[in-house]
């Protein structure tokens, strides 16, 4: 989901209608970030999409099965938005951040979340079977969620969007990934430049001696030999990878609907 949402955000970022260094709170709603450490200030656009904002690690499901539900945004924002650390300082991965890139994507193009996101990026790159959420036309085709114990999850959602509700074929992440290779396939519509696209994959931060993370992607530089580009996503009853490895020109994405690290050894 990450790198779906720094994609539409840079698609914003092209058409003028954000600056990725002014302060994330410059394109806010009622709520806005506060700061236990340093300054709300230097917690830009880019460094929420970093993970090095200050925001400390979040993650809020709602199952339909449950008598409550997702809060608006500026309620998550005013409950969780607390920079714990100061601006820049260092890397720590939170999920919040995204549901704030995701808001900030709506509030500038006046469109829900979800719908920019169907418009701006999987229509034009011919992505058929991907949505934000569960829509019903695809229902019929998703597969169950399986918790540790075997039986399937209840159907749930988050207050971060951005970071986690993205649903898609493996076909259709391979499609995303190729454009991310500057494939240019000929029933997709580039939505942003080349140049741009390397900067998403030009890291930013060092998680790890060996790794760093651009807008949206984590890059590793030597992986088994290979400097790849990817993403991983997991929750109750997900585990998935996404994986770049543009010296060969090659998507790989593995899907599983269920916990545990097999995405991982097989995109390894």
């Amino acid at each position: 989901s990450q790198p779906v949402t720094a994609t539409g955000r840079m698609v914003l970022a092209e058409r003028g209608l954000n600056d990725l260094d002014r302060p994330a709170n410059d394109y806010r709603g009622k709520a806005e970030l506060e700061a236990f450490a340093g300054s709300a200030e230097y917690a830009t656009v880019r460094r929420v999409a970093n993970h090095t904002a200050g925001l400390p690690l979040h993650y809020h499901f709602f199952y339909e099965d449950e008598a409550y539900d997702r809060p608006p945004m500026d309620e998550t924002i005013r409950r969780y938005g607390i920079l714990t650390t100061p601006p820049g300082a260092r890397y720590h991965y939170a999920n919040l951040g995204y549901g704030i890139l995701d808001y900030i994507i709506s509030r500038l193009s006046g469109k829900p979340y979800a719908d920019f996101v169907r418009e701006e990026i999987f229509i034009p790159l011919n992505m058929p079977h991907a949505s934000v959420d569960l829509t019903p036309g695809l229902r019929p085709h998703s597969a169950a969620r399986y918790g540790p114990n075997g039986l399937p999850l209840p159907s749930y959602t988050f207050d971060h969007p951005g970071a986690s509700a993205v649903w898609a074929s493996a076909h259709d992440l391979g499609r995303f990934g190729m454009f991310h290779l500057k494939a240019h396939l000929p029933n997709q519509r580039a939505i942003l430049p080349d140049p741009v696209l390397d900067d998403m994959h030009t890291p930013t931060t060092e998680p790890g001696s060996s790794t760093g993370y651009g807008i949206g992607w984590s890059i590793v530089n030597n992986n088994n030999g290979y400097r790849t580009v990817g993403h991983d996503g997991s929750m109750g009853g997900v585990r998935t990878r996404l994986l770049l490895v543009p010296s060969e020109n090659l998507a790989l994405a593995v899907l599983t609907n269920a916990q545990g690290d097999l995405p991982a050894k097989i995109a390894a």
